[in-house]
């Protein structure tokens, strides 16, 4: 989680959040190299604080994914692909006893990432990915206080991707997913005002 009070000095240097997912994928062929898969997960709530004491709480969302992947090669013990992923989260409350704290965050993330898969012609098949990309934070117009949020609304960030999943071949072309992922991007500056910044997740 994420939280700059950049004009009273109160500063955590990046915001992460933790997301677990489980999806339907297609799984290519040996000798086709395209994997488009989709995954319904969840971001997990967060307690957060920033350098001054100040407490700020994040509640879990739905989290939105695609991926797709291109196989540059491999063996039958790994192959190594490039992919894009996509998530996106909607509205996640916050609660904080500061009220000039935003009502609510989403996020988007979009990550080109390299993946490692083992066995990659088996029934399970593990698999790493590490990549980095692109992070926007979307706050509410309303403040915790219920005043206008007269900061921006939208942020734009880079962010690092990183996690691991297994995939269970259940029939010709298709599969079963779980993985979890970790997202960690700059300090998101979700503004008010006051300059006032929160995002905690371990998804800034």
């Amino acid at each position: 989680m994420q939280l700059k009070l950049a004009t009273l000095g109160r500063k955590v240097p990046y915001c992460a959040v933790l997301v677990l997912g489980l999806g339907l994928m297609s799984m290519p062929a040996r000798a086709q190299q395209h994997e488009i898969g989709l995954t319904l997960g969840s971001i997990v709530s967060q307690d957060r604080a920033a350098t001054d004491g100040t407490k700020l709480s994040l509640s879990s969302a739905a989290a939105l994914q695609a991926n797709y992947a291109y196989r540059l090669g491999g063996a039958h013990f790994a192959s190594v692909s490039i992919a894009v992923h996509f998530l996106a989260n909607g509205s996640r409350s916050i609660s904080s006893a500061n009220e000039t704290l935003p009502r609510s965050v989403a996020t988007l993330y979009l990550t080109p990432d390299v993946v490692v898969k083992f066995s990659p012609g088996g029934r399970l098949q593990p698999w790493g990915t590490i990549g980095g990309g692109y992070a926007q934070y979307e706050s509410s117009k309303e403040l915790l206080d219920g005043s206008a949020n007269g900061g921006k609304i939208r942020i734009h960030r880079g962010a690092l991707v990183y996690g691991g999943g297994i995939d269970l071949a259940i029939w010709s072309g298709l599969a079963l997913r779980a993985e979890v992922r970790g997202l960690i991007a700059s300090v998101a500056h979700v503004e008010n005002t006051a300059d006032v910044n929160p995002h905690a997740e371990h998804d800034n």
